[in-house]
């Protein structure tokens, strides 16, 4: 089923790339490499030119029978939408082996994995670089929690560490934003944390190293990226009521856009400043928060050190992928698939029952940025956006740094253990 989906996907999605983001930023790249010119393809590429470079023995496979540059676009897409399939796979096997789940809710994660209808989106945008970028970050943080044993003591090298670090390493060269996502590993790892940093830190710079020595450009557009000015400003984001109605709006393209609000000239140097400085602030906040619950007793102040679980983890992700899609001022709808992936791989993990959630997250992102903007006001695709996603991100953050106040029933059927001593009876040791 997952290899059916992959299928009908790639027929579905990657007919073509005439006026997508890939012809107009990644296809002179591209060209360049596949006839050899990799100075030249370094010139050329774009800020998520890391991505492209991981995908790049691909690009060599349609002159094995004289494929030209559509056939190039979708040999180096395919393989990110295998990636999630992958995840999806992985996220069944997980399921099955907690034995709460039945068929319903394996073959729903897997077709949101799969089968999302905003991958297809994000595949005629041509940005699969960014569903790759989301799965590499979800993987990551399933290494990381998947990585205690009681033989990792034993060991000096921690293989799910550095597999985590591969895997974070390459996302952040993909992708920028991926850098929030170093918190929530770090949390995940009983041991091994420098080896992750120093796995990343390898794993990133051998793709992109090679690019920015080769081109005196490359960290600059990278760096404005992260750091903008730019008037990009969609409805879709925290800081839409701050702009002001004007003179009429113009796209990139010299398209009209009635209704749009001009950006104050404050917003643009602070949005992704602001998302990077939350992939520290949130992390720290759950760790300050586990140290201020331990007593004076030594036990509780193991407890208080140990990681985090794969659902905490998980759940953490899914926050700061919806904090980046409040706080960019660019917010398009493929920014919202790490957020789903995300959501998804968490509820699959924490609940007994299908994941309704990520299914109702789903329909709400496509109708935010599919269906409304066909007949609405900017502005009230704006309040739309924030009706539902600043409740749920306040609903996750009560779940994850107040447990005790959380609806539902997570996996296992108790509420966490508490980190105080007991009124009476003996400490146990362990």
């Amino acid at each position: 089923m997952a290899a059916l989906g992959v299928a009908c996907m790639s027929w579905l999605g990657l007919y073509g790339f005439a006026w997508n983001d890939y012809e107009v930023e990644a296809l002179p790249a591209m060209q360049a490499l596949v006839h050899g010119h990799f100075a030249s393809f370094a010139q050329l590429a774009p800020s998520y030119g890391g991505s492209l470079l991981l995908r790049a023995p691909f690009a060599f496979l349609p002159g094995l029978w004289g494929g030209g540059s559509l056939a190039v676009y979708q040999a180096v897409s395919i393989p990110c939408l295998i990636a999630a399939a992958l995840l999806g796979l992985w996220l069944c096997r997980a399921m099955r082996r907690a034995g709460h789940h039945g068929r319903l809710a394996r073959a729903l994660a897997l077709g949101l994995c799969v089968a999302n209808p905003l991958t297809l989106r994000a595949m005629e945008l041509g940005h699969a670089d960014e569903l790759l970028g989301a799965t590499l970050c979800v993987a990551a943080a399933l290494l990381a929690s998947s990585s205690r044993s009681r033989s990792a003591m034993r060991h000096v090298v921690h293989p799910r560490a550095i597999l985590a670090g591969i895997c974070l390493g390459f996302a952040i060269a993909s992708k920028e934003w991926a850098l929030i996502v170093v918190g929530p590993v770090l949390l995940s790892l009983e041991r091994g944390r420098w080896q992750m940093l120093v796995v990343t830190a390898l794993a990133g710079g051998a793709l992109l190293a090679p690019i920015a020595l080769l081109s005196s450009s490359f960290v600059s557009a990278t760096g404005s990226a992260a750091s903008t000015s730019s008037t990009i400003f969609q409805p879709w984001q925290a800081f839409w009521f701050l702009g002001s109605h004007g003179a009429l709006v113009h796209g990139l393209f010299g398209n009209a856009k009635p209704g749009y609000r001009t950006a104050p000239s404050w917003v643009g140097p602070v949005s992704h400043p602001l998302i990077i400085a939350m992939g520290v602030l949130l992390p720290l906040a759950l760790w300050w928060r586990r140290r201020s619950r331990a007593c004076g007793s030594p036990a509780d102040r193991v407890r208080a050190w140990r990681p985090i679980d794969a659902r905490d983890a998980l759940l953490m992700l899914t926050l700061l992928m919806l904090a980046r899609c409040l706080l960019d001022t660019w917010d398009n709808v493929y920014y919202t698939l790490p957020f789903l992936l995300s959501l998804l791989s968490w509820e699959s993990l924490a609940f007994k029952r299908p994941p309704v959630i990520a299914l109702g997250a789903t329909v709400l992102c496509w109708a935010s940025f599919q269906w409304l903007p066909t007949i609405a006001s900017p502005d009230l695709q704006a309040g739309f956006f924030l009706a539902w996603t600043l409740p749920l991100a306040a609903a996750m953050s009560l779940r994850l740094y107040a447990p005790g106040l959380h609806l539902g029933r997570a996996v296992g059927g108790t509420a966490k253990p508490s980190l105080r001593t007991p009124r009476s009876g003996p400490l146990r040791a362990d």
